[in-house]
């Protein structure tokens, strides 16, 4: 059992509706449009009513397609994040709106001032998940194909963070003074447009799990998002790493909060549990999702296979994957990604479907309420995380069982808040004051 460095901490959650999964079902028939305003409405509020501290919309510049046709086994269409979030604005009153932006296909004083106006017309829970891309098939939307190379994407990120800060700073409600800058990447005098609000900056959140992406979000965020969201010893290294990245720029330890993303499975009984986190699974690796993965390894389409016979026998070809279909085997050596899974296929006598089943086990948490809120308050009070950006299964009802079951058995044993700690974000967060205005 991990030492106890955090007695009295309270677990934090926030719900992610994503831009680009399998993990959402979509075949049930409680699954709403992605498109259905009705369907952020029901889950933000829901969220709210359980006190959670924000709601995370992901982003996607391109749609995902296959062969040059949208690809039907993930999300088609995206309403604009901040255009979202601002209709949801006035319907709520607490929790934080998080918008996901990329500092690659925007420019500085454009999206500052959309974020601005959000925390201003929000009463200050507007927040940035800052998010970097260098590919040439987004790329091609904005007709600069992959015009940024891969190395600058962080520095590119962190100077555009830096002048957006310096654009919410100019106007302290009386006068405003000008920002400049004239580097490789922005060459801008802007006026602001926009007040602060009264949290007085976005929070800002960011997700890499790279040296540089630490790196910058030590220097420069708020909250990390990680994808440690299973492992406990994995996440307890990764916010170790963290602190101590924090540290070395010059912050307080605990100035960066860390958010695994993570699933969660709520069920009455064990036995419940185990029934019903098979069934998540199974919904989510449908036999033509099962395919399409498979497919991405080997670099072609798969659809003519039995996904309840073997891998395919021959090796994968060295290609580039399309990268309009996702990031499957981003960085790995697809030959060396096709023996393992033969060997493990081997070994336990799995088909093609059974295999991927294996490989998407550990999507995050299953149990009754109160093993579960043993084990996530175990994550929150020994360091391995701050709380948790809960991705649900089902959208927009997969917060129900969550919000309903486990948050009171959270806060039965003080590890979860009774009632927002103030207004804004910043204040559910327990968060200092702005970088800038310490």
């Amino acid at each position: 059992m991990s030492e106890l460095r955090y007695p009295d901490a309270v677990v934090h959650f926030g719900v992610f509706f994503q831009g680009v999964n399998h993990g959402t079902i979509w075949s049930d028939p409680r699954s709403g449009s992605q498109l259905h305003h009705s369907t952020f409405t029901q889950l933000i509020r829901t969220a709210e009513r359980g006190l959670f501290d924000a709601f995370f919309l992901g982003e996607g510049l391109r749609l995902r397609e296959q062969h040059g046709r949208i690809h039907d086994l993930d999300i088609v269409g995206r309403p604009d994040a901040l255009t979202e979030l601002a209709t949801l604005a006035g319907l709520t009153d607490r929790i934080g709106l998080v918008a996901t932006q990329n500092t690659t296909y925007n420019d500085p004083a454009d999206l500052a001032r959309r974020l601005a106006s959000l925390d201003v017309l929000s009463g200050g829970r507007a927040a940035w998940n800052v998010v970097t891309t260098d590919n040439a098939w987004t790329g091609a939307n904005f007709r600069r194909g992959g015009y940024l190379d891969h190395a600058d994407r962080y520095e590119r990120a962190e100077r555009f963070v830096t002048l957006a800060r310096r654009i919410w700073d100019s106007w302290d409600g009386e006068r405003f003074t000008p920002v400049t800058s004239d580097d490789r990447f922005f060459d801008v005098e802007i006026s602001p447009t926009v007040p602060r609000s009264p949290q007085g900056h976005p929070v800002v959140f960011q997700a890499g799990d790279s040296p540089a992406g630490r790196d910058f979000a030590a220097r420069s965020a708020d909250v990390v998002f990680s994808r440690h969201g299973t492992d406990h010893a994995a996440a307890l290294e990764f916010a170790d790493d963290i602190r101590r990245r924090v540290v070395a720029a010059g912050r307080p330890e605990d100035d960066v909060l860390t958010f695994p993303g993570t699933q969660i499975v709520v069920a009455d009984t064990e036995a419940e549990v185990e029934e019903k986190a098979r069934w998540v699974l199974e919904q989510q690796v449908t036999p033509a999702t099962a395919l399409s993965l498979v497919g991405q390894v080997w670099g072609e389409d798969l659809s003519g296979y039995d996904p309840d016979g073997p891998l395919p026998a021959h090796d994968p070809a060295i290609a580039v994957v399309d990268g309009t279909r996702g990031a499957a085997r981003q960085g790995h050596d697809p030959r060396s990604i096709a023996q393992q899974w033969r060997a493990i296929a081997e070994e336990h006598k799995y088909s093609l479907r059974e295999l991927v089943l294996h490989n998407s086990s550990e999507r995050g948490f299953a149990g009754t309420a109160s093993q579960l809120a043993d084990e996530l308050t175990h994550w929150v009070r020994t360091g391995a995380s701050s709380g948790f950006n809960i991705s649900p299964y089902l959208v927009p009802s997969g917060l129900d069982d969550i919000v309903d079951q486990l948050v009171p058995a959270l806060q039965d044993r003080g590890a979860y808040p009774a009632e927002y700690v103030g207004t804004t974000l910043r204040e559910h967060l327990g968060l200092r004051a702005p970088l800038t205005h310490r």
